[in-house]
C-alpha cells in the first residue's frame, strides 16, 4: 500500500504517460492537471487536461481493513483504505484541424497500451525532476495492481460533471478510472498481550446457557451427528441447560420468534417446538437465547441449526427431451419459513441403484421474501424415481428410513420421493 502521496502519484504518472504520447502526435500539445474551468487561463492553446473529479471507496476493499492483532509484531497489520480514482480527460485545440479528436485518439491508444500502472512507470515519475514534491511517495511498493479502465459515460453523465463548472463551455472529454489505490493508516497498531483464557462474562443475575439437547426419539431417521450438534426439527423438544434460567417471566427466543416454555427451573428449561407456530420459525442457523423481560436480563446466545422437513412435493410443466431426459419444475413445501435471501439447493438422488449419481439444482423461480414453498427449474434430468432433499443455508432436510423389521425395505430410505 501507499502513503498519503499515493493519489497524487497516480495523477502525475498518468500525466507523464499522456505527455509522452500527445506531444508526438500533435505538435505543441501539453498535458495539464487544472480544473476544466481554468483551461485557457495560462494553459497551452492545444493540449489535454487530466482532472480528478471523484474519489470513491473501492467496494472490494471496503471491509478489508481488519486490524489483526497477533502475538508477533511482524504479523501486525496497518489499517488501509482502498480507493477508486475517477478522471475527466478533456481535449482542446484547433477544431478546424481536428486537434481535440486527434488528441482523444492518442489518449485512448496510450492508455489502452498501458492499462496497468507498473512499478517502473511510478518509479520514473517519482524520480522525474518535474515532480520533486513526490520524492517520498512509496506507491511503487504497492503489491495490488493499479489498472486504468475507460468509463462508459453517456452524454447525460458527462453533462452532470460539466454543470459543476459554472459558465464553462463543454470540450471533448472521456472518463477513466484508476483502481485500486491503497492508502495506509501510518503507524503499526499496538501489540496486545496474548489471551490466556476465553470465558463468558456474566453478571450475578444474568441467566447462562451451557448446553442445548433434544429428548425425542428420532428412530425413523438415520442420524450421523456430533453430540454437541443435536438434530433439531420443528417437532423437537429442546432441553436448555444452564444456570439462573428461572424468573417470574421466562421467555425463550429462537431467531425472531418467542416460544413458550413447557417447564422452567433454575437449571433447565423444556421447550416443545411443536407447540410453536412452525410457519414462524426459519430454517438454517438460528440464535437461541433466554430472556427475563421483567428484570431486563438476557442470557448468552447459542446457535442451533433448525432443519426443514419436506411436507409436499409436486412436479409440473414436464417436457420430454426425447433422449430419456426431461425438463420441468419441482415445487417443494417445507414446515418452516425460508427467506428469499437464504441459499437453497434441491438434491435428487435415484431411489434405485443406477449409473446416475444424482442432481442438485439451485435455480429457483419467483421466490417470495418469506415462504414455505420453493419452485426449482430442473433440466436434463433422467426419467425415474428420486429421493428428495432440500438444503437451506447448510441445513439439510432428512430422509425417512423404513423402521418396520417386517418390511422388504427395512432400514432403507423410503422418502420423500418424486417421480420424474
Amino acid at each position: 500500500m501507499s502513503n498519503y502521496l499515493g493519489i497524487a502519484t497516480v495523477t502525475a504518472t498518468l500525466q507523464r504517460t499522456l505527455q509522452a504520447s500527445v506531444q508526438v502526435d500533435v505538435d505543441g500539445a501539453r498535458v495539464t492537471t487544472v480544473r476544466p474551468d481554468r483551461i485557457g487561463n495560462g494553459t497551452p492553446e492545444t493540449g489535454v487536461n487530466l482532472y480528478l473529479y471523484e474519489v470513491a471507496l473501492n467496494t472490494a476493499w471496503r471491509s478489508a481493513d481488519l486490524r489483526n492483532r497477533y502475538s508477533e509484531e511482524k504479523y501486525s497489520k496497518r489499517s488501509q483504505t482502498g480507493l477508486d480514482l475517477y478522471y475527466l480527460v478533456t481535449c482542446y485545440g484547433n477544431d478546424i484541424e481536428l486537434e481535440p479528436q486527434r488528441l482523444l485518439g492518442s489518449i485512448i491508444r496510450s492508455l489502452n497500451s498501458k492499462a496497468i500502472v507498473s512499478q517502473e512507470m511510478i518509479q520514473e515519475t517519482i524520480t522525474d525532476s518535474t515532480f520533486t514534491f513526490l520524492a517520498d511517495s512509496n506507491l511503487s511498493e504497492q503489491v495490488e495492481i493499479i489498472s486504468i479502465t475507460p468509463l462508459d459515460m453517456n452524454i447525460e453523465e458527462i453533462s452532470k460533471i460539466w454543470t459543476v463548472f459554472f459558465q464553462t463551455p463543454y470540450s471533448l472529454s472521456i472518463g477513466y478510472k484508476a483502481s485500486v489505490v491503497l492508502i495506509d493508516g501510518g503507524e503499526l497498531i499496538k501489540k496486545p498481550l496474548p489471551v490466556r483464557k476465553l470465558q463468558p462474562h456474566v453478571t450475578s443475575s444474568q441467566p447462562v446457557i451451557t448446553k442445548i439437547k433434544t429428548i425425542e426419539e428420532q428412530s425413523k431417521y438415520w442420524q450421523v451427528e456430533l453430540a454437541a450438534t443435536p438434530l433439531i426439527l420443528t417437532s423437537s423438544t429442546l432441553i436448555i441447560q444452564g444456570d439462573r434460567l428461572e424468573s417470574d417471566v421466562t421467555v425463550v427466543s429462537i431467531g425472531n420468534v418467542r416460544v413458550t416454555a413447557q417447564s422452567v427451573t433454575s437449571k433447565e428449561i423444556t421447550v416443545d417446538l411443536a407447540s410453536a407456530n412452525a410457519t414462524s420459525l426459519s430454517a438454517g442457523v438460528q440464535s437461541l437465547q433466554v430472556l427475563h423481560p421483567q428484570r431486563g436480563a438476557n442470557s448468552n446466545i447459542l446457535p442451533i441449526m433448525l432443519r426443514p422437513t419436506i411436507t409436499f412435493l409436486t412436479i409440473a410443466r414436464v417436457q420430454d427431451n426425447g433422449d430419456g431426459t426431461c425438463d420441468g419444475e419441482i415445487t417443494v413445501e417445507v414446515d418452516v419459513i425460508v427467506d428469499k435471501s437464504q441459499s437453497v439447493t434441491l438434491i435428487l438422488t435415484p431411489l434405485l441403484q443406477s449409473e446416475v449419481v444424482g442432481y442438485s439444482f439451485d435455480n429457483t423461480k419467483n421466490r417470495r421474501p418469506q415462504s414455505n414453498s420453493i419452485t426449482f427449474d430442473i433440466s436434463n434430468c433422467v426419467l425415474g424415481r428420486y429421493l428428495v432433499r432440500l438444503v437451506v443455508d447448510g441445513a439439510e432436510s432428512l430422509l425417512t428410513v423404513d423402521s418396520d423389521p417386517n418390511s422388504s425395505t427395512f432400514e432403507q430410505y423410503i422418502g420423500p420421493i418424486i417421480d420424474v
